[in-house]
């Protein structure tokens, strides 16, 4: 092994990132999705997507699937926008994929930011109780409970519509591990998603996500995709399936939240009108639970529950 320099850039950690240094920050996750996530109440940190980087840096940095600022909404864009129209929208989560990328939603990030607000005390939040937060998705709505949090992830739609809808896909997906191209169907879950059935759990075992599936035709801004497989069950009222997924700007993650729901939703749709409108999902990490709900506006919406676990708290230098 060649010995390393002071000039190999393993000195001078803080140059890696200048906005972040010396402030607090919690590493946690949902499900095996973990993220690093700090408090800016006055939105005067302006955080680079290198920085971003190199704190998500498994080796060099934190390691995390994405960085989450805490912000008040009044101080960013965004949560202005959304808390002129819904005045008790108090807080923002600015949210970032590991390479930097912004990112509209993360279902299992919204539940690791509301409990860092709780174990921060910036908002009080009993069992059962509520808290509407800001996203790049718009305003969420996050329930306590027993053991996590449940978020109204709003409502799923198919990115292509009626068309989908009547083929029952609308792009060809090819990854590594299965000889041919497999039939997918895109969703949105406020970011984009594209979901593939697969027959057995052997063939997603084989898989191989370190490199991003190819889905043909390409979306524009890319897509996270699930391959998901139906599981085993006796109890016809709860769907169960099992799911793996890559991240657009992140690789191979241990669970997605949205993910999750996207999978549910386009199993449920797949198995017909007799399907379950409960469903539990489970990831790398765990289980998810995912619940489709009639809204007072016609739509669908989508509730994402599962827990949060604290790995530590840290000061970055």
């Amino acid at each position: 092994m060649t010995a390393m320099t002071e000039t190999s850039g393993t000195t001078g950690r803080a140059a890696h990132w200048p906005e972040l240094a010396g402030v607090r920050v919690r590493k946690a996750h949902g499900t095996g999705n973990d993220f690093v996530v700090f408090t800016d109440l006055d939105g005067s940190l302006d955080v680079s997507a290198d920085t971003v980087a190199a704190v998500c840096d498994r080796h060099l940095g934190l390691g995390g699937d994405g960085l989450i600022r805490a912000v008040r909404a009044e101080h960013v864009p965004e949560g202005r926008r959304l808390a002129e129209r819904s005045p008790d929208v108090e807080w923002f989560m600015d949210y970032r994929n590991g390479d930097g990328s912004l990112a509209q939603m993360c279902g299992n990030g919204v539940r690791v930011f509301v409990d860092h607000l709780v174990r921060e005390g910036l908002v009080e939040l009993s069992r059962g109780a509520r808290l509407r937060i800001g996203t790049r998705a718009g305003v969420r709505s996050v329930a306590r409970t027993a053991d996590g949090y449940a978020v109204d992830m709003g409502p799923w739609s198919f990115e292509h519509g009626d068309a989908a809808r009547e083929r029952g896909s609308d792009c060809l997906v090819s990854v590594s591990g299965l000889t041919v191209q497999r039939p997918g169907i895109s969703l949105s879950m406020g970011n984009p998603h594209t979901v593939v059935a697969l027959s057995e759990g052997e063939k997603l075992d084989a898989l191989d996500l370190h490199t991003a599936p190819v889905v043909d035709p390409a979306p524009a801004d890319g897509t996270n995709v699930e391959f998901v497989v139906p599981l085993e069950h006796d109890d016809d009222a709860v769907g169960r399936i099992e799911m793996r997924v890559h991240e657009r700007g992140v690789g191979e993650t241990y669970s997605c939240g949205t993910g999750a729901c996207a999978a549910a939703a386009a199993t449920r749709f797949w198995g017909g009108p007799d399907s379950p409108d409960r469903w539990f999902v489970r990831v790398p990490g765990g289980v998810l639970s995912v619940t489709f709900v009639p809204a007072p506006d016609g739509t669908e919406h989508v509730v994402l529950a599962g827990p949060v676990r604290v790995v530590a708290t840290a000061e970055l230098v």
